[in-house]
This record gives C-alpha cells, sequence and structure tokens, in this order.
C-alpha cells in the first residue's frame, strides 16, 4: 500500500497509529507500539518486549537478539506502559535488560507475571526492581488513554491472550499468538462467544498473528498430542526420553500423564523445565501434588521404567540433551534400543544444531521419533481455517497481518481480501501504519534496528566486532609483530601469528615462512630514513603480506601489522 501523503493540516490531529519495532517481516523479536493523539503529541502504548535467536554463522558468539528501542527511548516520557500477551520468549525475553531503558509499568496475567518475577530474581538476584502488575484473566484496566480488555486464547503456553483496545478512533484487536483449540491441555479454551460479542461491538482493525497462514485447514489440538504420546510411550520397550519447549505446560502435563499411565517414573533433567513446572505448580496449571524425579535420580530405577523429560529441542550446546547426545551429561545416559522423542518443531535457524545432535542420538544407538513419523507435537498458531473463523467473528474493517516472514504477511493479506475484509495493509518494521481517522496506510517511518547480548554486554548490530568475527570466520587473522629503532633499523627478527590461515602453499612451503620473506623484503624495500614513518610502514606491510596470501590462496585475509620503535644508542 502506498504511503498517504501528509497535509499540514493533518499534522494536528489526532490519529491512531501502529508500527513494530520487531515481528514484522521476521517471526520473533515481537515488539509493537500503539500511538494515539496528535502527530507531535502522542501517547505510546508498548505490546511485548522478545527475543530472536542469532543465525549461526552470521551472527557468531551472539547469545540473543533484541529489538532497538531507540524510537521509543527518546519517546518515554509519553510511553503509558508495556503489556505482554504471554510468556513466550519471543514475546517477553527481552524485558529484563531493556526495561531500564523505558521504566514503564508492565502489566501481564498471573501466570506471564509470575514467571517474570521468577526470572527476574533468578537473573538481578532481586536487584532490579521493576513494576509488574498482575491482571486477572479476562480483566480489564486502562493504560494512559488506551483502555484494554483482555480475551482467552488457545496457544502453547498458560494464558496467551488477544488484547482488545479501545481507543476514541475504534476498537483494535491485537491478538499475539493464538489458535482455535477447545482443548489446549492447560488453561481456558478460546473465548469465541466473546469474539462474536466484539464483532457486534465493532472491530475497527485486526492485528493477527501471520505464522501459518500458508498452510491449509485448521491445527491440531493438543489433546491429540497427548493421546498420541500415550500410546508411543506405552509401546516403548526401553528408555523413552521426551525433548520439548520447557514453556509448553499442557506438553509437560501430557508427558507425564502418559509416564504414568504406562506405569513409568518421570524424570526430569534442565533448570527450564524445573522453572517452568514449579510457576505452572504455584499458578494451578500443574497440580500441588504433580509427581517428577530430578535427573539424579535416573540412575535408581531401571531404565524401561523411565521417561525422561529434557531441555534441548532446538539443539542448545548447554541444554540436556546436548550433553545426553554427547555422552556427557552427569545423570543421564543413552543406551541401545532407548527411544528419543522430538515433541516439538525446529525453528528456523536451527536445523544444523538439531540434526546433529539427532544424528549423535542415532550413533549412540537410540531410535527417534519427530513430528515427520507421528503427532507428536502442533503448532501454537492459526492455519487457514482458523484465520478465517476469526475473520468471521470479528468482522474486522481492516486487516494488518503481523507476526511472519515477508512471505507470510503477504499470504495472509491475500487471504483476507479473499475472505472480503475491505482494507487491508502490509507493513515491515518501522513503518508507521495510521489506522484512522480516514482509511489505513503507511504514513511514515522510524528507525530501528537490532542490539546483541554478547557475552555480558549489549552491543548494537552496527557495532563493528560482529562484522569482524563474520570476516575472520572466512578468511582467518594474520599478526605481524615489528621492532624498531628511531633510525629504520630491524632491531630483532619479525614475528607472525597466524590463525584460520592454511599452514602450507600450493606446491610445498609453508605459507609462515612466505609471509616472513614477504615482511623482511617489505622493510629492505623502504629507504632507512623513511622507516621512521610508522603508519607508512605499518600499512606498507600490511597491504604487501595481505596481497601475497591472497595470491597463493585467493582469499582476503585480515592482516594487522605492529610496530615498536625503540630508542637505540650507537
Amino acid at each position: 500500500m502506498m504511503a498517504r501523503t501528509r497535509t499540514p493540516e493533518s499534522k494536528g490531529d489526532s490519529e491512531l497509529v501502529v508500527l513494530a519495532l520487531g515481528g514484522l517481516g521476521e517471526i520473533g523479536m515481537n515488539c509493537y507500539l500503539y500511538g494515539l493523539g496528535p502527530e507531535r503529541a502522542r501517547k505510546w502504548l508498548m505490546i511485548d518486549l522478545g527475543i530472536t535467536f542469532p543465525e549461526g554463522e552470521f551472527d557468531p558468539g551472539v547469545d540473543v537478539i533484541m529489538p532497538d528501542l531507540k524510537f521509543i527511548e527518546s519517546r518515554a516520557k509519553d510511553l503509558c506502559g508495556l503489556v505482554l500477551t504471554h510468556a513466550h520468549e519471543d514475546h517477553f525475553g527481552a524485558v529484563i535488560e531493556l526495561w531500564p531503558r523505558i521504566k514503564v509499568p508492565i502489566y501481564a496475567t498471573p501466570f506471564t507475571a509470575t514467571l517474570l518475577k521468577t526470572k527476574l530474581a533468578e537473573q538481578t538476584g532481586g536487584k532490579l526492581k521493576i513494576p509488574i502488575h498482575e491482571i486477572p484473566l479476562g480483566g480489564t484496566f486502562d493504560v494512559g488513554p488506551f483502555s484494554i480488555e483482555l480475551v482467552n486464547q488457545a496457544h502453547s503456553i498458560p494464558e496467551p491472550n488477544g488484547l482488545a483496545i479501545r481507543t476514541p478512533h475504534g476498537l483494535v484487536y491485537h491478538t499475539g499468538d493464538w489458535k482455535l483449540d477447545k482443548s489446549p491441555g492447560a488453561g481456558l479454551p478460546p473465548d469465541e462467544l466473546r469474539y462474536k460479542e466484539l464483532g457486534e461491538e465493532g472491530v475497527l482493525a485486526l492485528v493477527c498473528d501471520s505464522t501459518n497462514a500458508m498452510r491449509d485447514g485448521r491445527s491440531p489440538s493438543e489433546e491429540d498430542v497427548a493421546a498420541s504420546l500415550a500410546r508411543i510411550i506405552k509401546q516403548a520397550e526401553q528408555c523413552v526420553i521426551v525433548t520439548t519447549f520447557a514453556s509448553n505446560v499442557a506438553r509437560v502435563l501430557a508427558v507425564a500423564n502418559a509416564a504414568r499411565a504406562a506405569g513409568r517414573r518421570l524424570v526430569v533433567a534442565g533448570r527450564a523445565l524445573h522453572r517452568i513446572i514449579q510457576v505452572a505448580i504455584e499458578t494451578g496449571y500443574l497440580p500441588p501434588d504433580f509427581v517428577y524425579a530430578d535427573q539424579q535420580r535416573f540412575s535408581d530405577y531401571r531404565r524401561d521404567e523411565i521417561v525422561a523429560l529434557v531441555t534441548g529441542s532446538q539443539g542448545e550446546p548447554r541444554a540436556a540433551l546436548a550433553r545426553i547426545a554427547e555422552n556427557a551429561h552427569p545423570d543421564i545416559s543413552i543406551a541401545k534400543g532407548d527411544l528419543v522423542i522430538f515433541s516439538s518443531r525446529t525453528i528456523p535457524g536451527n536445523e544444523r544444531d538439531v540434526g546433529r545432535i539427532q544424528n549423535s542420538l542415532v550413533r549412540m544407538g537410540a531410535d527417534l521419533v519427530t513430528d515427520n513419523e507421528a503427532l507428536v507435537h502442533v503448532t501454537g498458531h492459526p492455519r487457514r481455517d482458523e484465520l478465517k473463523q476469526l475473520y468471521g467473528l470479528l468482522t474486522p474493517r481492516i486487516l494488518m497481518p503481523m507476526h511472519g516472514e515477508m512471505r507470510h504477511l503477504a499470504e495472509h493479506a491475500k487471504l483476507g481480501r479473499a475472505a472480503g475484509i475491505k482494507e487491508v495493509v502490509v507493513a515491515i518494521n518501522g513503518e508507521v501504519v495510521a489506522l484512522a481517522p480516514g482509511r489505513p496506510a503507511i504514513v511514515d517511518e522510524v528507525p530501528v534496528g537490532r542490539i546483541y547480548r554478547d557475552g555480558n554486554l549489549l552491543i548494537s548490530a552496527e557495532d563493528m566486532c560482529i562484522r569482524e568475527r563474520r570476516k575472520l570466520a572466512y578468511v582467518g587473522v594474520i599478526v605481524v609483530s615489528l621492532v624498531l629503532s628511531r633510525n629504520g633499523k630491524m632491531l630483532d627478527d619479525p614475528e607472525v601469528v597466524m590463525e584460520g590461515i592454511p599452514s602450507e602453499r600450493p606446491g610445498g612451503g609453508a605459507m609462515e615462512d612466505m609471509v616472513l620473506d614477504v615482511v623482511e623484503g617489505t622493510i629492505e624495500s623502504i629507504p632507512p630514513k623513511r622507516r621512521s614513518d610508522v603508519e607508512m610502514v605499518r600499512e606498507a606491510v600490511r597491504r604487501a603480506v595481505r596481497a601475497s596470501v591472497d595470491q597463493v590462496w585467493g582469499k582476503k585475509s585480515v592482516v594487522r601489522v605492529m610496530v615498536s620503535q625503540l630508542d637505540v644508542k650507537g
């Protein structure tokens, strides 16, 4: 959709706008802003503040990626609050680290609030105090000029909320993550009656999850997965190991029930699973007498009477499953004939890590079951028939697809138009969409970007260190050390350190010897009087070494030259 041209008269008028700092044109890192008021005096509402994960070789050394908040940081006094739709990392995983930049009240339902408080205590030891307001399921509350109603939905975690946002310009329904599953396994089913009532009230705009907009039909139910897991575990002859997303409380309960029905004991390994289980017990999504054993009890039982529930479904190198696959776990091991169930889907970008673990498990003698072989996982997002059903219940005037890559957003837009929605607008991160008054349109663009958690530091994606790491991964580095007198005489033999460089040249001969010859030849070619110019010497040696290595290897290495200049008498 083409941008709407503003007129000078319209700049002072009140508008309802929406934009994303993350989550449009990508899956993950969700962070949305709704603005209300004149362009120069808007009040803002933030929905979700999540992370995404690095893309392997493209983000070397990066732990997680978060949205850059510079646009809203400069308007923090006008940001009224942050509402969390649910407790998945891609929706709330950046809160603890980025909250100090905005310092606003946070609103969440009990499960999400409790999990956030637990993580906050673990990560900061109580040093960071964040105002977290716990809102009951189905509750209504005001955040600045926005009146918000929480609507029960179904997803792969307890308490996923849709947000009915009421403004003077009309009602916007922001779905968060959802599906139409009447048997979600943990928590309430979606409130389809409330959807219909909102539709009768009148929905200006639907801002809607697009993850499965390319998939026909309806998403299977969590109830179906529970039945399938029970059958598979009942038929297993040896130890069963199940890995899944730790936050999927319904799946945790399904595995526990399957273990009990098969006369087996449930053993749990992984800090994230222990945390989720405790929060789920505290908030009533698991029974108070939920019985399981810690990983240290694994060896106390016969292998054929164990179901081990472990972290690591995405190939995380420090998670329990990765260590089991490396035969490095202190308590849990694999034996020939054991069954490992991947009750999850592989998030794009994790295929290599997951494949490596699966191959290792097979080499150790395990049998694998993934969602390619059996119904051991279902998506938490709506497919096309569910999207069309929601359109019919809410009857929105405007559809804005969110939570998806461009191909998902475009397909969702086509589906909405085919279903008869009058106005459909597709935007990407940073584009400001005016929803009202008038027809929806992209009217502006704001700065967006990424922040990397790199060890203990938060760094901008613009920081050169990540770019340099990418280059080092492909071409290696050569470090040359020279010691010269003030009059340009070499006081010692040059030293060369090479990392990531082939050791031998084509046809024989050490690469290091060639580099040393080039360094010495370059120094000798510079008249002694000119060697006092340290920068000139450094650059001449750098260029010569880089060119010589490129000539024999075909790659331009990173070359660093250190020159020490000493005063020498005599």
